[in-house]
């Protein structure tokens, strides 16, 4: 069985978000159900993920100034979701090699980078939402 890069992954998460994308507003007017997000459900605090649903259906619908106001991390998952699929052809197909094991220096690169994405977002919800600690 062949493994998957990170990139891969995070890439076919975002092909998956954008299928639910497009399905999840027909099950919200049918049914009104919505996904709360349960740290700010408890504690009135947005999580750093905090309007992506919202982000992923205007970006499907092609509203990208919605989608930029609801939550920008939408744009990098989309590139990644959108470079997935040649990725994965071409490396089933042979024409490039699988993916090798990240170095650990590579590995805590990228964990810093995600650390730093996720507090900018999360900082980015909390003045679009206008939580205050004051």
């Amino acid at each position: 069985m062949r493994s998957f890069s990170v990139p891969e992954r995070i890439g076919g998460f975002g092909v998956l978000v954008a299928g639910a994308a497009v399905l999840w507003p027909a099950v919200t007017s049918r049914t009104g159900a919505g996904v709360p997000c349960m740290l700010r459900t408890l504690t009135g605090v947005p999580c750093p993920g905090c309007g992506l649903t919202t982000a992923a259906v205007a970006l499907v619908r092609g509203e990208f100034g919605a989608a930029l106001h609801a939550n920008p991390v939408i744009f990098g998952l989309a590139a990644l979701a959108v470079a997935v699929g040649p990725l994965v052809a071409l490396r089933a197909a042979g024409v490039l090699a699988p993916p090798k094991p990240w170095s650990p220096a590579g590995r805590r690169r990228t964990e810093w980078l995600a650390g730093l994405l996720a507090t900018a977002s999360w900082l980015f919800q909390l003045h679009r939402l206008g939580v205050s600690w004051a």
